[in-house]
């Protein structure tokens, strides 16, 4: 029995998204059919609206949710009815020769539904393979991480793209550990997470590089030990004046841009890494000269979902959030409505918002 839900859905390259009533079918052999409970506003749905990542529309937006599994198919034994769950994009196949190899945070094959959710026959394509700004959606089993309910949805939704993208970043891209230095430049939503993912694992000096004075008093609310001004100050001199001369341990670039990227190469010590984990435009290069790379040794390091395993990293950093030491709920600017995630997008877009949070309802499954 298919299931009429309400959904937002791109249905041109660039045309404001409406509220459209979908059908959502029953889950078939290895998916799930989540009622969604809250869905983050992400910059990646706004690329898909956009046509940026392919013209494969409509496309049934919003992917970075949690809620509660309402049905499983035939062949699911992980989840049953009931269960509170993070949505994620790496469902990890277990088969690529990545899987294979012994790193599943790397999946080259990760698994989505089979079945399609539909507009008036017509199939939509679910950002990354998930589509959660809608009533229910239906996802692979894999998609689909059990968590701690006690977790409120619109924080424990976060985890599912953005910020899990900022705390890999830092906790396993690029392997911050105890004493280490880290300068994290761009402080959106991803760039404070990597310096709360700093801050957790131990950095002792987390340094974070802006051009907005207000987001750098922001970036001190999650961890952040030192400021650097990037509109006034020569950045990499900066970071390297806080670090003894040195230069930073790691150095996390969270903005998509190869200016910023040049600034973190330089801004790193020997031997240091640079992690990207901002989402650069397809057209953009980098220019850096061979004997520089070759002579300052270290990593460059590109972060792919902070390089997470959801069946490892969700449930832990839930426990975290429940103990107090990750506080989910700072990126929480904003809780709105199906209705209003055209008008999310673009304060999104003019930088007023970390994190818009799409509410849907409570989790009891029906």
């Amino acid at each position: 029995m298919a299931h009429q839900v309400r959904a937002v859905v791109a249905t041109a390259k660039g045309a404001p998204v409406s509220v459209e009533i979908i059908e959502v079918p029953d889950p078939g052999p290895g998916e799930v059919l989540v009622a969604v409970a809250a869905c983050g506003v992400c910059h990646t749905d706004l690329h898909y609206r956009e046509g940026a990542i392919n013209d494969e529309f409509p496309f049934l937006l919003g992917h970075e949710a949690a809620g509660t599994v309402e049905a499983v198919g035939p062949d699911v034994t992980d989840l049953v009815p009931g269960d509170f769950v993070i949505l994620n994009w790496r469902a990890v196949c277990g088969e690529c020769r990545s899987c294979r190899r012994g790193r599943p945070w790397y999946c080259f094959s990760t698994h989505n539904a089979t079945q399609k959710m539909t507009l008036d026959g017509v199939e939509l394509s679910p950002a990354l393979g998930i589509g959660a700004f809608a009533e229910k959606t239906l996802v692979a089993a894999g998609q689909a991480t059990k968590v701690d309910p006690s977790a409120r949805p619109e924080a424990a939704g976060l985890l599912g793209c953005g910020v899990m993208a900022g705390l890999g970043a830092a906790m396993f891209t690029g392997e911050v550990g105890r004493g280490d230095s880290v300068a994290v430049f761009g402080c959106g939503g991803v760039g404070d997470a990597a310096i709360a993912g700093a801050r957790l694992a131990g950095a002792a000096k987390i340094i974070a590089v802006d051009l907005d004075p207000g987001k750098l008093e922001l970036a001190t609310q999650f961890g952040a030990t030192h400021t650097v001004d990037a509109s006034s100050v020569d950045a990499v001199a900066a970071v390297q004046e806080l670090t003894d001369g040195n230069g930073a341990d790691v150095c996390i670039e969270a903005v998509g841009n190869p200016k910023v990227l040049e600034q973190c190469f330089y801004a790193r010590d020997l031997a240091g890494t640079v992690v990207q984990v901002g989402v650069p435009d397809p057209e953009m290069r980098i220019d850096l000269p061979m004997i520089d790379f070759f002579g300052r040794g270290g990593a460059l390091k590109p972060s792919w979902y902070g390089d997470c395993l959801p069946s490892r990293d969700f449930p832990m950093l839930i426990d975290l959030y429940l103990q107090g030491r990750l506080d989910l709920d700072r990126f929480i600017s904003e809780t709105i409505s199906l209705d209003q995630v055209e008008d999310a997008f673009h304060r999104m877009e003019r930088g007023e918002v970390l994190r818009s949070v799409v509410v849907l309802g409570d989790r009891s499954a029906g």
